[in-house]
């Protein structure tokens, strides 16, 4: 039987401010004092992201590893892949604190961070000196909340980071920085994915992909899915945090600015990942997150058409112990339902 020490860890981690609990974590981490999770994932769980074979289909999402501190020590807790940011090209405070806010009794977060993090220059040194780790990796890309021009610090941060990874992510979507949506524009949209698709890549392009807002209609959703399609994305991540308030939220936070995540996102991000995947009728693969705690919820989000999952707010509730549950109960509605793989669930 596994011991799980986020049992004992958790009321301590939560009697403190959210933001130092996850610094905690983080050193923590960097101190390898967390206890690795249970090696080898089930054959069943094997698929392949932008051409990176993967052991199982679970990513932790950007956010979690702002700096790159840790990403490379994120295998052994059982994830298949990482993505780590919001990078930014020069360094960023984020909003004023305090903005972050537990919501224990929806399993959800809202948080209003604006981007904080040490730049490019910083992130750059770390990725340089630990290499890339042995699973799928990520680095999910910003602007500077004061730049003039957002669209030249994606295509910057784009040339900079290509040889480290094997995925960018474009952050077009983020609710906590005045220019975190400016690419809701589908006009200036179009205008980023022809500058990037200028970039001389070489042998070190890696694919490109968009993360994109559950606060849109479906309307906008159709011309900006139809954009990414037309300037040849390589995938699409369905979907960031919320500003929408669902009525039946019992948290003494719930009125806080910010992005909401976690187990109150899971119906909408997966109906509109189901939406992305019908308009792109699978030219692309679809990375989903949004509330997924459980083997079921990942379920859900690859039958609605993901290729994988990530998640970030059920770590703060669940400890990376969740991680290990979801591929358990994973495995165990593949074989209920006779799926031979997620590859084969993914390819539908």
């Amino acid at each position: 039987m596994f011991f799980d020490p986020y049992v004992f860890a958790k009321p301590f981690l939560h009697s403190l401010d959210p933001e130092d609990a996850h610094e905690l974590t983080l050193c923590a981490l960097e101190l390898g004092v967390v206890p690795g999770q249970p090696r080898g994932d089930d054959p069943v769980l094997a698929t392949t992201l932008f051409g990176r074979r993967l052991s199982n289909p679970i990513g932790l999402a950007a956010g979690f590893d702002k700096n790159a501190r840790v990403y490379e020590r994120m295998g052994a807790q059982g994830f298949g892949f990482v993505e780590v940011g919001g990078v930014t090209p020069l360094p960023q405070r984020g909003n004023p604190r305090p903005r972050v806010f537990r919501l224990p009794e929806d399993g959800a977060v809202i948080n209003r961070m604006g981007f904080p993090n040490e730049g490019a220059a910083a992130m750059e040194s770390r990725l340089r000196r630990k290499g890339r780790p042995g699973i799928g990796f990520g680095i999910n890309l910003a602007s500077n909340a004061d730049s003039a021009d957002p669209a030249d610090d994606f295509v910057g941060l784009a040339r900079r980071f290509a040889p480290y990874a094997d995925y960018l992510t474009l952050d077009v979507s983020c609710p906590n920085t005045a220019n975190g949506q400016v690419f809701q524009d589908p006009a200036r949209l179009a205008d980023l994915l022809a500058r990037l698709a200028a970039v001389e890549w070489g042998a070190a392009r890696p694919a490109l992909v968009a993360k994109l807002s559950p606060d849109v209609d479906d309307a906008l959703l159709e011309r900006l899915v139809t954009t990414l399609l037309g300037a040849r994305i390589d995938g699409i991540i369905v979907a960031n945090t919320t500003r929408a308030r669902p009525a039946d939220l019992r948290g003494a936070r719930a009125h806080e600015a910010g992005g909401l995540s976690g187990t109150p996102l899971f119906g909408p991000s997966t109906a509109m990942l189901a939406r992305v995947r019908e308009i792109t009728a699978g030219a692309v693969p679809l990375i989903a997150v949004g509330g997924v705690a459980s083997g079921a919820d990942a379920y859900a989000k690859l039958c609605a058409g993901a290729s994988a999952v990530q998640l970030y707010t059920g770590l703060i509730y669940g400890g990376t112990a969740l991680v290990t549950r979801i591929k358990r109960e994973l495995v165990a509605l593949l074989r209920r339902d006779g799926s031979p793989s997620i590859a084969e669930i993914a390819a539908r």
